[in-house]
C-alpha cells in the first residue's frame, strides 16, 4: 500500500503522572476486515486519559506499552475489506467504543474498527473536530434521550465550565430549553453567559443549598425540570431541592467521589448516564452523530477550546495543564 509501517505514538510503560508518557515508533498494520487507517490531525484530551494513565480509571491499562486517548480528528488513509461506508480521503472524528490500551489515538496514524469513527463535516477544521465529539454526544444523550428535555424546560447544569458543561448549554439552547449554569468562580461567569446561559450561579464556597435556593428564585419559585450533574457526593441531595415537582436529574460524573443520597423532594426521577451505552449502539451512534454534525455545520455548536498545543511532543505539557484545572473547555494537541 506504500503507507509508512510505523508511526510516532504515545505509549506508557508504568502508571504515574504526565512524565510517564513517552513517544515511540509503533507498528501500524494494514487495516483488516472492518477496519480503517486514520491519519490523525488533532487530539482532544479528556479527563479519563489522566485517570487511565494513573491507574484510577474504571479499567486498567495493559502494561507495558499501553496506548492512550480516544478522541481525535483526522483523515481516512485506507480501508480494510468489508468497509463500505468510508473511503480514503474522508474526514472523520474518532471516539465510539475505543479500548485505550490497544486502540489509543495519541499517534500520527492509528488503525481502528470502522465503528469507532464518525464522519466530520467538510466545513469543520481538525481542531474543532477533535474538541466536539465526546462533549456534544454526552450532552445530547443525557439531555434529550435520557431526560427527555423539551423546549421551554429549565435545565440546571453543574460544573458548567467543563467541556461537557459548555456543550450542554449550547445543546439546551438549540432545542429551545433554558440553561442555568453553576460555576465556582466569578472569573468564568461572562464566558458562560456568552455561550448562552440564561443565568450563571457562582457557587464559590457556598453549598448546594444556596444553589438550589437561587435556582428557585430565578425560576419564580418553580424550580427546574432537569438537573444535569457532574459532581454527585453529599451535595447531590440538597441540589435536588432545585427541581420542579416531577423533575429529572441526570447524573453523569462523580467529581466528588463521596457517597451521594437521593433528593427528598419526591416525585423525582434520577438517571445515571454513561455515554458508551448510547454510542456503542448503531442507532445511538447514528442519532448522536446527526445531531452533532447539524450543529457543527450551521455554527450552532462552537466547541470551547481552552488551549491548543502543537505537536505530539507537547503531550506531557498538555496533560499537566489538564490536571491544573486552570482552563475552560477542551485542550487540543495539533499533530
Amino acid at each position: 500500500m506504500g503507507m509508512p509501517t510505523t508511526a510516532r505514538t504515545v505509549l506508557f510503560h508504568e502508571l504515574g503522572g504526565p512524565e510517564v508518557l513517552k513517544i515511540e515508533d509503533a507498528e501500524v498494520p494494514d487495516p483488516g476486515v472492518g477496519e480503517v487507517l486514520v491519519r490523525v490531525e488533532a487530539l482532544g484530551l479528556n479527563r479519563a486519559e489522566a485517570l487511565f494513565r494513573a491507574g484510577t480509571y474504571y479499567y486498567q491499562p495493559s502494561l507495558p506499552a499501553s496506548r492512550l486517548g480516544y478522541e481525535a480528528s483526522g483523515v481516512i488513509e485506507a480501508v480494510g475489506e468489508g468497509v463500505t461506508e468510508l473511503a480514503g480521503g474522508d474526514l472523520v472524528m474518532t471516539g465510539p467504543g475505543i479500548e485505550m490500551s490497544a486502540q489509543g489515538v495519541y499517534a500520527e496514524r492509528v488503525v481502528l474498527p470502522e465503528t469507532a469513527v464518525v464522519r466530520r463535516p467538510e466545513s469543520v477544521d481538525a481542531v474543532t473536530g477533535a474538541a466536539a465529539w465526546l462533549t456534544y454526544t454526552t450532552a445530547y444523550g443525557a439531555l434529550l434521550e435520557t431526560a427527555g428535555t423539551k423546549p421551554g424546560d429549565h435545565v440546571l447544569i453543574t460544573g458548567a465550565s467543563s467541556g461537557v458543561g459548555t456543550a450542554a448549554i449550547q445543546v439546551a439552547r438549540r432545542i429551545g430549553a433554558i440553561p442555568l449554569a453553576t460555576t465556582r468562580t466569578e472569573a468564568k461567569r461572562q464566558q458562560l453567559l456568552d455561550l448562552g446561559a440564561e443565568h450563571v450561579i457562582v457557587s464559590g464556597g457556598s453549598g448546594a443549598e444556596t444553589v438550589a435556593k437561587e435556582t428557585r428564585r430565578l425560576t419564580g419559585g418553580r424550580g427546574v425540570e432537569v438537573i444535569f450533574d457532574a459532581i454527585g457526593g453529599p451535595a447531590f441531595r440538597p441540589l435536588g431541592d432545585a427541581l420542579a415537582e416531577g423533575g429529572t436529574v441526570v447524573w453523569y460524573g462523580w467529581l466528588d467521589p463521596r457517597p451521594a443520597e437521593l433528593p427528598w423532594n419526591w416525585p423525582v426521577t434520577v438517571h445515571t448516564y454513561a455515554n458508551f451505552a448510547l454510542i456503542t449502539t448503531p442507532g445511538g451512534r447514528r442519532r448522536s452523530t446527526a445531531f452533532l454534525n447539524a450543529g457543527l455545520r450551521d455554527g450552532g455548536f462552537r466547541p470551547v477550546i481552552g488551549e491548543v498545543f502543537d505537536g505530539l511532543d507537547r503531550i506531557q505539557d498538555a496533560h499537566r495543564l489538564m490536571e491544573s484545572n486552570e482552563h475552560t473547555g477542551k485542550i487540543v494537541v495539533r499533530i
